[in-house]
């Protein structure tokens, strides 16, 4: 069981993500951002409470929805900054933009644009972890929209026959872009790995402590040699499919965002935990609050700051 400096952590990551979104919804809005960004805000504990149970060897891959992974994975907010800016010190040198940053150092091996589009990636890097007996495990975040992609069913058809050391998490946020995941997905979303043979489990996606406790046992049970695992985090996207979505009237009401807001807001779960249990007092919280508003806002200012790449340099570290 985690103690209380890990919820603590796990508070204070949650938090970053947050906080760092926020920024970039506001560069955008200033028009200083190039392109668009799918916001996590209200994803984070699905993020946060799986990425606390890896080692930092061990392999994430990540969605266009994927600030909150790199965040949670150990990627630092200057250099993400930077990155979504298109400036030179960024994690692709400004050439990847908010849905490719890669930090194969914190081991993320990158997000990825196309729905589904890393399932077959992460399955790759859990063979390459077994075969070369590294004992490193992979965690594939993908959205309830992949689960329409044949290559979810495809890689995890291997996974299961050659017992790779990999978990799948579906962040089911309820909307494929702008329509209810009921309307594109039949049967029970578990029946699915279920029919290959893969362990699954169910967790309430608000609920960072839930989140750790079934994702630990899913990745030691995977570092053991027990064979993949699949999770289904049930979530909500607090804002629009990506910036600029600003209107939802027309796919979801606002008496349920505000009810998710209110009710179901991973931050205000734990802190509520926190406090509650008298772990921390509140003050103490507002101060990690402070303290992180702070450092996002010199990340952030940072990477305004930060050169572009020089021109002569658009065709280098570019494959495709």
């Amino acid at each position: 069981m985690p103690n209380n400096e890990a919820y603590l952590q796990m508070y204070r990551r949650m938090l970053a993500i947050r906080l760092f979104e926020e920024r970039v919804n506001d560069l955008y809005t200033r028009a200083l951002m190039p392109g668009l960004a799918h916001l996590y805000i209200g994803e984070e504990a699905v993020a946060v409470g799986v990425c606390e149970a890896l080692r930092k060897d061990d392999y994430i891959t990540s969605t266009h929805r994927g600030h909150g992974h790199c965040l949670a994975k150990g990627a630092s907010p200057d250099l993400m900054f930077a990155e979504l800016l298109g400036k030179k010190a960024g994690y692709c040198k400004g050439k990847g933009g908010s849905m490719h940053i890669a930090d194969p150092e914190t081991g993320n091996l990158g997000a990825n644009a196309i729905v589904g589009g890393s399932a077959a990636l992460a399955t790759g890097a859990a063979y390459s972890s077994k075969y070369l007996n590294q004992g490193r495990v992979v965690v594939c975040f993908f959205g309830e929209g992949a689960l329409g992609q044949g290559v979810l069913y495809e890689s995890m058809n291997l996974a299961q026959l050659w017992k790779l050391p990999v978990v799948y998490v579906c962040e089911n946020n309820l909307y494929n872009e702008y329509t209810h995941f009921t309307e594109t997905t039949a049967g029970e979303i578990v029946a699915r790995p279920a029919a290959f043979g893969i362990q699954s489990a169910t967790v309430d996606g608000q609920n960072v402590r839930a989140v750790y406790d079934v994702g630990s046992k899913l990745v030691d049970r995977a570092r053991k040699g027990e064979g993949p695992a699949f999770v289904l985090a049930n979530t909500y996207r607090f804002r629009g499919h990506h910036v600029g979505d600003i209107s939802r009237d027309y796919y979801r009401t606002k008496q349920e965002e505000q009810r998710w807001m209110e009710e179901r807001d991973p931050i205000k779960i734990l802190g509520a935990y926190l406090t509650g249990d008298h772990i921390v007092e509140q003050a103490e919280l507002d101060r990690v609050q402070d303290g992180l508003a702070a450092e996002m806002d010199r990340a952030m200012q940072w990477a305004i700051d930060a050169p572009y790449p020089a021109v002569e340099e658009v065709g280098e570290d570019v494959y495709a």
